[in-house]
């Protein structure tokens, strides 16, 4: 409407001018009464005026038309049109045969059929042998929160913990044994400290609803995976026990605030910051290496309410170092997805989420407790963790542990 409206007041000015020379000079001639000297001059001044007007007329209307085919274009990468996407941060290639860019199977690093992804490193000698060389004092710490009902939970999941009878069983023998047991309703691998397995997080490819391309890790589809009794392809089962070299980046202490605020993206910038202030500007990472982010979200986990409400995070630069340059194998934090809630891009959701599980088979640690480890300044450690073997499942509960 503005380009419109100043090219208008363009050709307005024009035809003013052309009606205002007809009028003082009768087209050449001055009127009775009017010396042709001064008509002219007055001829001049106002053309200057009017080319003046009409240079910025001119003007406006390029930069709205400029204006508004940028957002225009913008505009058209949206959920119902990925295909205009090209460029955004979260896509790889500039063919769009997927939302994420280029197909992303067969994994390049693992191979067709692989169905275990980063937790491949941890089956080689070396990587293990470099986490247990971490250990220094022997120091252990309990990163993950106690399971309870009133926890931070996403949307409607439930934690739910019974113990039938209580007694459950008993008594019986001489020596009158009685036991307990509990009865636990849950989404098991997607609760409090939890840990996202490679059939979590997929991608719908074709039209919607197609099972056929609906595509997880390594290309897998929901036509193959789908069963209500447990995922067929990529359950937790199929992931290798986790012994890391663990790093942890106090972004928060680096950035001199108690916890940053929902929304704020970690950067390169905080990452490099981190390290200068923990004495590690030089610190090598290393393929199958454990980064973990510490936010100061960790402070709101006693209100749910705030807990769940955003939360500052990772954003796509952070996620390519950690993918592309140091082939990380666990990615964890103290929030609830690691990555920056909202989004700075509000047709990004959770792209961290797919780029790093779905595209590169990076697993991921959600909800730790790493305020202690901050405390001792124990920013390198040997970090363990083996996801629940629960055939089919789609993450795990579970605490993993620090050595220092």
């Amino acid at each position: 409407m503005i380009a419109i409206t100043a090219i208008r007041l363009a050709n307005g000015f024009d035809r003013a001018r052309s009606r205002r020379t007809s009028i003082y000079t009768g087209h050449g001639r001055a009127l009775p009464g009017q010396r042709a000297v001064g008509t002219t001059r007055t001829t001049r001044n106002l053309e200057g005026i009017m080319g003046k007007f009409a240079k910025l007329a001119v003007a406006i209307s390029a930069g709205a038309a400029l204006g508004f085919g940028a957002a225009a274009a913008e505009a058209q990468c949206s959920d119902s049109n990925w295909k205009d996407c090209a460029g955004k941060p979260w896509v790889d290639g500039s063919n769009m045969e997927t939302p994420l860019g280029s197909k992303w199977w067969p994994n390049p690093m693992w191979g067709a059929g692989d169905e275990a992804g980063s937790t491949n490193w941890y089956t080689k000698p070396e990587v293990v042998m470099r986490a247990l060389g971490a250990v220094k004092t022997g120091k252990v710490y309990k990163l993950g929160h106690d399971y309870t009902a009133d926890m931070p939970l996403f949307g409607a999941r439930k934690f739910s913990l019974r113990i039938p009878g209580t007694p459950t069983g008993g008594t019986f023998g001489a020596n009158r044994i009685m036991w307990n047991d509990e009865f636990l309703a849950t989404e098991i691998g997607q609760v409090g400290t939890q840990f996202d397995g490679l059939g979590h997080i997929g991608v719908q490819v074709g039209a919607d609803g197609d099972k056929t391309e609906m595509r997880w890790y390594n290309g897998f589809t929901a036509a193959e995976m789908g069963n209500p009794y447990g995922l067929n392809k990529l359950g937790t089962e199929k992931l290798h026990p986790i012994v890391a070299r663990g790093i942890l980046l106090d972004i928060a202490g680096a950035r001199g605030v108690d916890s940053m605020e929902k929304g704020e993206v970690i950067t390169m910038a905080d990452v490099k910051n981190a390290l200068q202030r923990q004495g590690m500007a030089d610190f090598e990472f290393a393929e199958g290496d454990a980064i973990v982010f510490r936010t100061g979200w960790e402070k709101h986990w006693v209100d749910p309410a705030k807990f769940n409400d955003g939360c500052p995070g990772i954003g796509m630069e952070v996620a390519r170092w950690i993918a592309e340059t140091v082939k990380a194998g666990v990615t964890g934090g103290d929030t609830w997805p690691v990555d920056a809630v909202p989004n700075p891009d509000p047709v990004c959701a959770f792209c961290v989420h797919q780029y790093l599980q779905t595209r590169h088979g990076i697993v991921n640690q959600e909800n730790m407790k790493l305020s202690e480890l901050a405390k001792d300044e124990a920013w390198v450690f040997a970090y363990m963790y083996s996801p629940a073997p629960v055939a089919g499942a789609t993450g795990s509960i579970g605490a993993p542990i620090a050595i220092r």
